[in-house]
């Protein structure tokens, strides 16, 4: 035999395996065992004959391989100890748990995960199956697989039926520590809530009548887990009803890990809600329940009318001075239609400080069908001011309602002014606009790939027909329109026709030529077929040729001319006006429009010092390579990004164009003008449009940029301002700073649909050894961010980032506080001045990537290098994903890497934080999470993090934290 020294195990509920209880039953005793393979004398049925000197091993050399257990019935199965012979040295195998009902199909019961035998190990789980696999891929005591004894614990039977209260909503009297009621029906029995001063109770809220028919408590059934009684009293309220009544007296329990730790109640009721009165616990200060358990049979639900609020406002991220509209719709989502008269609406703005700052009333009349909703109805305006305020819609009770429903008659919504960007265009989304002659709207939900998916607000509308349209009423004169749309891939050049107040006036140009990617997540290509499709959207822009009027329509209307499917996002309108020279005297102007042309002129200004720059008349301008600007600073100021536009070339695809400016025109300004790539795949090193090095003093302002790589890339970039510009459908960052980079300014910026991170730090030092520290993200918005994160900072201090708004993001999260390398070197975060996030708002943010991996809206990760002097301040999280804040930790080679240390959230409000039900259903709902196994090879968080003024609502489980390794502090 190979020894080696045990390694650390890598998941919980790996722990050193006591001697197991006499009365014990192993359910795997004596039966028939598998294997995919063994070597000499060392079968499968070796692992199930009681005799732990005997042992299977696999075929050498060939690992991953499998031994399997049948239990010759179906079993509720809670605890497995394997083992191998005693005095063989310590060693890890990776395995993992897989069960089956028929011995075919086998579904995973435990991911993979390493485990320690010195010389055993006991692995929780819970699962019916009558055959138990384990599948080995690695050991490190010998290239095999082996096990003495596969001895299997749990009942005899399947579990009774299915459980109702799974995932359901808890309520708690109290709870110790961080052992919230959560716990009590995650399908994990390794977690549990723990009550605080007695009587305890516990409450599972089933959301609708069912007929129990028992109940069953559970803690682990570890056999570290001491045997406990506990004394507790079972009650139930009918959904009609208001209280609770009785249903199964007061009695002392045996907990016991020899049976199990299981107790199974009999229940007789109609209940909606079930709960536990606990009034002693001989094994700790509170009641202890690891899993709650409801089992019966549904009750239909009751004929009834349920009218709920569906109130929004526009603009929907508004500014301080922004005139704001509020809407109220009202649904029915019960199953028989309303009454007929008139449904009151009462609609309540409050500040931060609970001052009502607007109320409005309205109605709508008439009968509404079950699933109907009615027409949108105005509640006045308000006039906008800086902060956070809560929005309070009150339905009045509908005659046909149950008292149970009428609970849904009142929302509430954050609503925040004063953080993005604020920019000269309006949005108006698709979704919220009049549709007609068989346009469809699309959505909501998650899926990338999808048209609502990946559509901001996840809703779109598609023009399928002939003579379909969307139409929007202008708040403000236009004279440009942007919209945002798809179309199907292969539709290189197509339009879609604009009519204005019914009246046709020119088309818009389309084209899927820079969408549509395939193929792997992590490096899509062009190619269909190879992969699922994602990043299906692009935006056009088209100067409408007139002013169109406050008041007017204006409608995208596919006619027979128009031979593609569109869907349409949102459009941007815009008053656009041309900005002249200057000052003519100081400004060298091009002869024409060619690159030579904008050289020449460069040259000129870098020549002559009487000339301050060069103005950019409006044109269409063709570059073909980078401009070059170098000699002493200049001001290169166009009409305006409507007006003065530089284009590659249309003939070719990810030419390099943009600015090369060297630290010989340091000081030097950009302003009022946009370039416009003809990138459609991701190449690192060239395609930024602005790609300075060892560049200081540079003022970006007012530019658009798109179809690139990256809008600006700087490093070792020194007090630059980037202001009042847009970044749009880039295939990576819109802006990162790295290598040193000090004292920059980014402020009033929107990106969207960016590839990476839409404004990310990197503290990196392969190319300068400086500190990175004292740089201001401020007022920014990041839009459907396509990979990546709306905002990343990796290492440095003293950094602020301040008065954001992030939405949408597909993949990853709305911010990213990380200290991975990515096997570049780079510093960590210092302790002081910390790094500091205050006034965020991240709406509908997170994803899925890397396989397995599922974001939350705020991604906290330590990793290769020190995580500290971390603060979050005024932050706001609606609607996440998959989960609001994650704290998250590296490992290599089993070891966690950094913890982290030094965070502090303060005032901190996450809500709408549901299950996802899709694949990472079990991975969803956590408005924090202490993540406890990411993916294989990692571990449970490690560290700690305080939260000052912790507001939580609408969350299915508002704190997870499975882990021991990992402390969060709530303050009040």
């Amino acid at each position: 035999m190979r020894a080696v020294l045990a390694a650390l195990a890598l998941v919980l509920g790996l722990i050193a395996t006591p001697a197991m209880a006499a009365d014990a039953p192993n359910l795997a005793a004596g039966k028939a065992a598998s294997a995919s393979s063994f070597t000499d004398v060392y079968r499968a049925a070796n692992v199930t004959d009681g005799d732990q000197s005997t042992y299977w091993e696999s075929a050498n050399d060939a690992l991953p391989q499998w031994v399997q257990v049948d239990l010759g019935s179906v079993a509720a199965v809670n605890r497995l100890v394997l083992k191998l012979p005693s005095g063989w040295p310590g060693r890890t195998q990776t395995l993992t748990v897989q069960g089956s009902t028929d011995g075919a199909s086998f579904a995973t019961l435990v991911a993979p995960a390493t485990y320690t035998f010195n010389p055993a190990a006991t692995i929780t789980l819970t699962g019916d199956a009558r055959f138990l696999r384990l599948r080995i891929t690695a050991n490190t005591g010998w290239p095999a697989g082996q096990l003495s004894e596969f001895e299997v614990y749990g009942t005899a039977g399947p579990t009774p039926g299915t459980n109702l209260a799974l995932g359901k909503t808890m309520a708690e009297s109290s709870h110790n520590q961080t052992y919230v009621a959560a716990n009590a029906d995650d399908g994990n029995v390794q977690t549990y809530w723990e009550g605080g001063a007695y009587p305890n109770t516990l409450t599972v809220r089933l959301g609708g009548n069912a007929d129990l028919t028992s109940i069953v408590l559970k803690l682990n059934p570890d056999p570290v887990w001491a045997r406990r009684t506990q004394t507790l009293e079972v009650l139930g309220r009918e959904e009609s009803a208001s209280a609770f009544t009785g249903l199964v007296a007061a009695t002392t329990y045996t907990f016991d890990p020899a049976a199990g730790n299981t107790v199974t109640i009999p229940v007789n009721a109609r209940v909606s809600d079930v709960q536990l009165r606990i009034t002693a616990n001989s094994g700790a200060p509170g009641g202890q329940v690891a899993e709650f358990e409801v089992y019966g049979k549904p009750v239909p639900p009751p004929q009834t009318a349920d009218v709920v609020p569906a109130t929004s406002w526009t603009p929907g991220n508004p500014a301080q001075g922004d005139t704001v509209t509020f809407s109220v719709a009202i649904r029915n989502q019960g199953t028989i239609a309303t009454s007929g008269g008139a449904h009151g609406i009462t609609l309540t703005l409050t500040d931060s400080s609970g001052n009502v700052v607007k109320t409005a009333t309205g109605s709508v009349s008439g009968a509404l069908a079950p699933g109907a909703t009615s027409a949108a109805v105005n509640l006045g305006t308000w006039t906008a001011a800086n902060g956070d305020y809560t929005l309070k819609t009150v339905l009045a009770d509908d005659p046909a309602e149950l008292p149970a429903q009428r609970a849904n008659n009142t929302a509430t919504q954050p609503l925040f002014v004063g953080r993005g960007a604020h920019l000269p265009y309006d949005m108006y989304e698709a979704e919220d606009a009049t549709i007609g002659g068989g346009a469809t709207r699309v959505g909501p939900n998650r899926t990338i790939g999808d048209l609502g998916g990946e559509a901001s607000g996840r809703r779109a509308v598609t023009l399928g027909t002939t003579g379909s349209y969307v139409e929007f009423t202008t708040r403000a004169s236009t004279n440009t329109l942007v919209t945002r749309f798809s179309v199907p891939d292969g539709n290189d050049s197509t339009s879609l026709n604009i009519y204005v107040d019914g009246t046709f006036l020119k088309p818009i140009n389309l084209t899927s030529r820079y969408a549509w990617l395939y193929g792997p997540e992590a490096s899509p290509n062009n190619s269909p077929g190879s992969g699922p499709p994602r990043h299906i959207y692009d935006e056009a822009s088209v100067l409408l040729g007139t002013t169109v009027p406050k008041g007017s329509r204006i409608r995208l209307q596919k006619d027979p001319a128009n031979g593609a499917t569109y869907t349409i996002d949102f459009v941007d309108l815009e008053q656009a006006t041309a900005a002249a020279n200057p000052d003519p005297s100081r400004y060298a102007v091009p002869a024409g429009f060619s690159q030579q042309d904008v050289q020449n002129a460069l040259d000129k200004a870098r020549q002559d010092s009487s000339l301050a720059g060069v103005y950019l008349p409006t044109g269409d301008y063709q570059l073909s390579s980078k401009l070059q600007v170098y000699g002493r600073a200049v001001k290169i100021v166009g009409a305006g990004p409507w007006y003065t536009r530089f284009f590659a070339p249309s003939g070719q695809e990810n030419t390099d164009v943009g600015f090369r400016t060297e630290a010989s025109a340091n000081g030097s300004t950009y302003a009022g003008f946009a370039v416009f790539g003809n990138y459609t795949s991701r190449i690192d090193g060239p395609g930024k449009v602005f790609d300075f090095s060892n560049v200081a003093n540079t003022v970006i302002d007012n530019v658009w940029i798109e179809h690139f790589v990256c809008m600006f890339w700087g490093t070792n970039t020194d007090n630059t301002t980037i202001k009042n510009s847009r970044i749009r459908d880039t295939f990576a960052d819109g802006i990162n700073m790295t290598n040193g980079s000090t004292g920059n300014l980014v402020t009033n910026v929107e990106a969207r649909s960016t590839g990476d991170d839409s404004f990310a730090l990197f503290s990196a030092i392969d190319n300068n050894p400086g500190e990175q520290h004292d740089n201001v993200f401020e007022n920014l918005t990041s839009l459907l961010t396509w990979r990546a994160a709306g905002v990343a900072v990796y290492g440095g201090y003293g950094n602020t980032f301040r008065n954001i708004y992030v939405a949408d993001t597909l993949v990853y999260s709305g911010v990213t506080i990380s200290s991975l390398d990515f096997g570049i070197p780079m510093n960590g975060f210092g302790a002081s001045p910390p790094t500091t996030f205050d006034g965020i708002t991240l709406v509908r943010d997170g994803g899925h990537f890397w396989g397995q991996q599922t974001f939350p809206a705020m991604w906290l990760f330590s990793a290769s290098k020190v995580f500290q002097g971390i603060r979050v301040n005024n932050l706001d999280i609606v609607d996440p994903t998959y989960h609001g804040i994650m704290f998250q930790t590296n490992y290599v080679g089993g070891q966690p890497q950094n913890p982290v240390k030094d965070t502090v959230l303060t005032n901190v409000s996450i809500s709408g934080a549901q299950r996802s039900g899709d694949a990472f259903d079990a991975k969803s709902g956590f408005a924090i999470w202490a993540n406890e196994l990411p993916e294989p090879g990692q571990g449970p968080a490690v560290g700690s993090a305080t939260f000052n003024t912790l507001k939580l609502a609408g969350n299915a489980t508002d704190i997870r934290n499975t882990t021991s390794t990992f402390t969060i502090t709530v303050n009040p």
